[in-house]
């Protein structure tokens, strides 16, 4: 018998991007932009902010030496309007198993419930593609926002695992 609070955790994928089911909405004031920015400290602070309502707790713990050795691995994208954030994804390229994770996808809850979501993830998964992958994965879990893995479903992935797991906040 486990500690801590039951929840499920739900592993998807793409296996190709002509099974992408694009998000219909679009905004020309928005911008993604492939994020160079040295300073972890902004990494730190969408990670923080965005992930705060679903425990998104792992990495606050870390270094800065593990930060940097993180970030080195992954693409950042930030979703902007003018000078706003509003979002953002990572892309962690695994070229042994030959797919593209992406590690994170959030945006503000000023902007939940508003297609903003689905017009992030569908960038992510473009962009995914754009290497020779055999699929582009995901995994969310109840923790998530309600919407997460509608979202995921409606741009076309698929579960492939579902899993139990028992979520102790208090050991993170």
């Amino acid at each position: 018998m486990s500690n801590g609070k039951k929840i499920e955790r739900f592993y998807l994928n793409l296996t190709s991007l002509n099974n992408l089911i694009k998000s219909n909405y679009n905004s020309p004031e928005l911008k993604i932009i492939l994020e160079r920015n040295e300073e972890i400290n902004f990494y730190k602070f969408l990670y923080k902010e965005i992930g705060k309502d679903f425990f998104w707790r792992d990495r606050l713990k870390w270094s800065e030496d593990q930060w940097f050795n993180y970030i080195d691995k992954i693409k950042f994208y930030v979703l902007r309007k003018k000078d706003e954030i509003l979002g953002f994804y990572e892309l962690l390229h695994d070229q042994t198993n030959n797919l593209t994770e992406i590690t994170y996808l959030g945006i503000f809850n000023n902007y939940y419930n508003k297609g903003i979501g689905g017009y992030l993830l569908t960038d992510a998964i473009i962009r995914a593609f754009e290497k020779p992958i055999n699929y582009v994965s995901v995994h969310t879990c109840t923790l998530d926002h309600p919407n997460a893995l509608k979202n995921y479903i409606a741009r076309g992935m698929k579960i492939y695992k579902k899993e139990e797991i028992y979520y102790n906040p208090e050991n993170f």
